[in-house]
């Protein structure tokens, strides 16, 4: 098949790109090794939507951050995606922390970031009442807030679709051959041609550029562990904490999340260059979380902890380690969006409109079409809605009163629209991304089999064909009796 945009990579900024160049009166496509878009850095980081202060002055970081941040509560309005604007909090616990903040101040207004204050002791306290004893100060950063990751992805795939946009899944890139002004891609479901390729692949984005030859950036993956608490320990944290940052990143940091849990970590270990499948936990690194966060909020513990995880982040092997958003000088019509770590989140509404005009840069033949449909529809979620709301519903479709996932009150109906929605779930993973189901504290020990059937019949397939989250992860494989 032939397009004339290839957009490697289903992530949030793949995601993003693809849906702000489906605006245009061209065909795109995007690409993803895995079963299902948000499965690598998108699904598995910290989800905060950073104000701004961290990136040095006159790096892309910084650009886009800030622009980022003010352009994510219109984004998530437009495509129905939790989103929470509470602030964040850098925590200071010595005088040497109190200068580190004043640095951060500084870099923060040369940023633009508005609204920041460096407060006393009293005010954070009454912020945030259970942090530690030891806390003398913070910077307040009032524009900074918490945002559903994966969801974000989904979303801007979805509303991408609905505007003519492609997804193939399973469908890694191996190889990349440029001839007669095109670019023809081998992946694992076949060949691609395209006129013009944007490498969004995470921390494979520096193998996708040696495809055409350019080697002008290296990709160190960078893995931070996490704990997610149950949303009884929500009362705990009000707001982004995060501790003075270091060379390594921001720091372990507490927050609530935009479905009312406690996300704690990450830490940062950089791995070996061949080690960008290594999501496992480690015994030392969850211990670095705790002992981190016990600094914080002493009275915070992991007795409530419902699950961890791991992810990885994309970090250019470089002093500078900027975002890499540029045609490559290898080839012009190849745009590199590579070494998107945190706050890459948080930049990927500017991302996606930078990318934007580089491309209407490139090629100015493409025109923005008039019927483009900015907004996706939200989904019905069950446990938001009033009592009368629920019975209306119910009357329409009998599947909506038919509860699935006790833990997050998750129902039959919505488990359904998730499979049939555009680029709709495929899997038990894609379910859980889309509506929760299996995302409260027994982690789908209740609702897993039943998920497994609502798939296979919905699919159409035998239930041993359904995987957990694609490839060889078959939760079913022959019946016993």
């Amino acid at each position: 098949m032939q397009y004339d945009v290839a957009v490697i990579g289903a992530g949030v900024c793949g995601a993003m790109i693809t849906r702000e160049l489906s605006k245009y009166d061209l065909k795109v496509v995007m690409l993803e090794k895995c079963n299902d878009v948000a499965m690598g850095t998108s699904k598995a980081n910290s989800a905060i939507v950073h104000a701004g202060f961290d990136a040095e002055n006159g790096t892309l970081k910084a650009k886009l951050n800030v622009q980022g941040a003010s352009l994510m509560a219109y984004y998530c309005n437009k495509l129905s995606v939790p989103y929470k604007n509470i602030g964040s909090l850098v925590v200071a616990y010595s005088w040497d922390d109190m200068k580190t903040l004043d640095v951060l101040f500084e870099r923060g207004f040369n940023n633009g970031v508005p609204n920041m204050e460096i407060i006393s002791q009293e005010r954070l306290r009454r912020m945030e009442p259970y942090i530690s004893d030891k806390a003398i100060g913070a910077l307040w950063a009032p524009t900074a807030g918490i945002v559903s990751p994966y969801e974000l992805t989904i979303a801007a795939t979805e509303n991408a679709v609905v505007n003519g946009a492609r997804v193939k899944r399973n469908s890694g890139v191996f190889a990349i051959e440029y001839k007669d002004e095109m670019f023809f891609l081998s992946t694992a479901s076949g060949v691609i041609k395209a006129k013009y390729v944007i490498n969004c692949a995470g921390v494979f984005a520096d193998q996708i550029a040696r495809m055409i030859g350019d080697h002008s950036f290296k990709i160190i993956p960078r893995k931070g562990e996490y704990y997610l608490l149950d949303k009884t320990e929500n009362k705990m944290v009000n707001h982004v904490l995060f501790m003075c940052p270091s060379k390594m990143g921001k720091g372990i940091l507490v927050t609530p999340t935009a479905h009312g849990n406690v996300l704690m970590g990450p830490t940062a270990i950089d791995l070996d260059f061949d080690s960008k499948l290594d999501v496992d936990t480690t015994i030392e690194g969850l211990d670095e979380v705790k002992d981190a966060v016990r600094s914080v909020i002493p009275a915070l513990t992991t007795r409530n902890a419902i699950t961890s995880f791991a992810g990885l982040r994309a970090h250019i092997d470089s002093d500078e380690a900027d975002f890499v958003i540029a045609p490559s000088e290898k080839n012009g019509r190849f745009i590199n969006v590579a070494g998107i770590e945190s706050p890459g989140l948080t930049a990927a509404p500017a991302i996606a409109r930078y990318v934007g005009k580089i491309f209407n840069e490139i090629a100015p033949e493409y025109k923005k079409r008039e019927d483009f449909i900015s907004t996706r529809k939200a989904p019905v979620r069950m446990n938001e809605l009033s009592v009368e709301e629920r019975k209306a519903i119910i009357e329409k479709d009998k599947r909506y009163g038919r509860i699935i996932c006790r833990c997050e009150g998750i129902t039959e109906g919505e488990i359904v629209d998730a499979i049939k929605a555009p680029c709709g779930a495929r899997d038990v993973d894609g379910v859980k991304r889309r509506t929760r189901a299996g995302m409260g504290r027994c982690q789908g020990g209740f609702c897993g089999s039943k998920v497994v059937e609502i798939l296979a019949r919905e699919l159409d397939v035998p239930m041993n064909q359904i995987t957990k989250h694609g490839n060889r992860s078959k939760i079913l494989y022959n019946k016993t009796k």
